[in-house]
């Protein structure tokens, strides 16, 4: 019985999801699923992604959290249009609440709508959003063993982004270690070391990003 349960509740999930990422392909953007454990750095990224491609580019967010507005204010108070989800003790976000959130965005004026889920690595990973991209973040101070004890999460990201790389010399992180666990768990996935503190290696990223924003933008 209970398996039934799940069932029908990721089958709704997933027939959500459909038409989320319909409409996304109707307004002619790319929608990342940013997922990460708390203190990862989620919110610094968005911002550094955000000022980089504005230029071209205009962002959206939607923020995913447990309680309270803090990181949908910082956005606004940098001019990023934002939409606050709280999940009211959910560990993850859904398909009907994205739904719902994206009514209250102006599509027509967003180019990439970042997702930036409930910070944790379990159960983020079972629902899809309507997602063009899932992108994890780890930083260096989780340590480089994450992907062994939450295996779901990086199995499906297409890119995996080390943050805090500035921290590296006072942790026990093993880039080899991590490239090698990642290579049995998700070969395709693209890894991407860089700092939002000093900004290395920040142009891999922003490269991968907007070569698929305006791969999104340019099918109008």
């Amino acid at each position: 019985m209970e398996i039934k349960v799940l069932e029908s509740i990721f089958g709704a999930n997933d027939a959500l999801a459909v038409e989320n990422a319909r409409l996304f392909k109707e307004k002619s953007l790319f929608a990342v699923n940013l997922m990460a454990s708390p203190g990862a750095g989620k919110t610094s990224f968005i911002l550094k992604t955000a000022e980089r491609l504005k230029e071209h580019y205009q962002t959206a967010v939607i923020e995913g959290d447990v309680a309270s507005s803090v990181d949908t204010e910082t956005m606004r108070a940098h001019g990023i249009q934002a939409v606050q989800i709280n999940t009211g003790g959910a560990c993850h976000l859904e398909a009907n609440m994205v739904k719902m959130a994206i009514e209250r965005l102006d599509l027509d004026a967003t180019d990439l709508l970042v997702i930036e889920n409930v910070g944790n690595l379990v159960c983020t990973a079972d629902f899809t959003l309507g997602e063009s991209a899932r992108v994890v973040i780890l930083s260096v101070p989780e340590g480089d063993d994450k992907p062994l004890k939450y295996p779901p999460i990086f199995r499906d990201a297409s890119v995996l982004i080390i943050n805090k790389i500035d921290a590296m010399p006072i942790f026990d992180f093993s880039m080899e270690r991590l490239r090698d666990t990642m290579q049995q768990l998700n070969p395709s996935a693209t890894i991407i070391p860089l700092s939002c503190k000093t900004e290395e290696g920040f142009d891999e990223w922003i490269a991968w990003l907007a070569e698929r924003v305006k791969g999104t933008v340019g099918n109008e």
